[in-house]
């Protein structure tokens, strides 16, 4: 009997050893798979911290550039861009098919319809149309008087399109200039930092020079912004004042052949 039990006992004990073996991969998968799952967690964690870092990093780096020096920046951005944005509408809105409304004025002179000349003109929106509605005012006159007027009138009229362009370019000029004036605030800062420990460290003046830089890098993004936004305005401008220019020769041309033909 007592053979028989140790015969027994060691066939027992091996057919145990491949069951714990099995337990021991099942429990290497699921710690395998436990960890590969924190891991996604984590990257997922990553990914959504990325997607919002853009506004993360501006907010932060607004509050370490002083937040008195940024929000005075961060204005002459608002106010520069709201001038930019009203010179853009008036712009816009006044731009229209030039040739076209000439070709419609040559036509109603050609017929010797002054009248509908004017009304044509009145109903067109822009400089243009101002200012061969004021060629026609004058249309008995002689035509060195009619072309000054419409010389005169034309300069009111790039006066108005010119409008506000000068607050533009007082915003371009400021928000660098408060920049700087963060940039040297911050240096002193620095150096009285430096005073008061009575120690050059590198932490002390890290400091001090964070706040000069931040804020000098939001200036000049401000200044080149506004400065985009100005130029594009001045390239409208140059062209509505070119097709005044056009206009008014060819107005002129148009009340001549119109005098000729009489």
């Amino acid at each position: 009997m007592m053979g028989l039990m140790l015969c027994v006992q060691p066939s027992v004990a091996q057919t145990k050893q491949p069951k714990d073996s099995t337990e021991l991969v099942m429990n290497d998968t699921v710690a395998a798979d436990s960890a590969m799952a924190l891991i996604d967690a984590d990257l997922e964690g990553e990914d959504t911290a990325e997607g919002g870092g853009l506004h993360k990093l501006l907010k932060s780096k607004f509050i370490e550039g002083s937040a008195g020096f940024m929000s005075l920046v961060a204005l002459a951005l608002v106010i520069g861009l709201a001038f930019c944005i009203e010179r853009l509408i008036y712009l816009t809105l006044s731009e229209i098919d030039a040739k076209r409304l000439m070709q419609d004025i040559d036509t109603k002179l050609t017929e010797g319809d002054v009248e509908g000349a004017k009304e044509l003109c009145r109903q067109t929106r822009g400089p243009v149309a101002s200012i061969c509605y004021q060629g026609l005012l004058h249309i008995k006159e002689p035509l060195e008087q009619i072309d000054r007027q419409l010389t005169n009138y034309g300069s009111v009229q790039i006066a108005n399109m010119e409008k506000g362009c000068s607050w533009i370019k007082l915003f371009i000029a400021v928000a660098p200039s408060l920049g700087f004036l963060g940039t040297v605030i911050g240096m002193v800062m620095a150096f009285d930092q430096i005073q008061t420990a009575g120690d050059i460290s590198p932490t002390i003046v890290a400091s001090g020079m964070k706040v000069a830089l931040i804020t000098t890098i939001f200036g000049i993004i401000v200044a080149l912004i506004l400065q985009l936004f100005y130029n594009y305005i001045l390239s409208k401008i140059e062209h509505l004042t070119s097709q005044m220019e056009e206009s008014a020769i060819t107005l002129m041309d148009s009340i001549s052949k119109m005098r000729n033909e009489k």
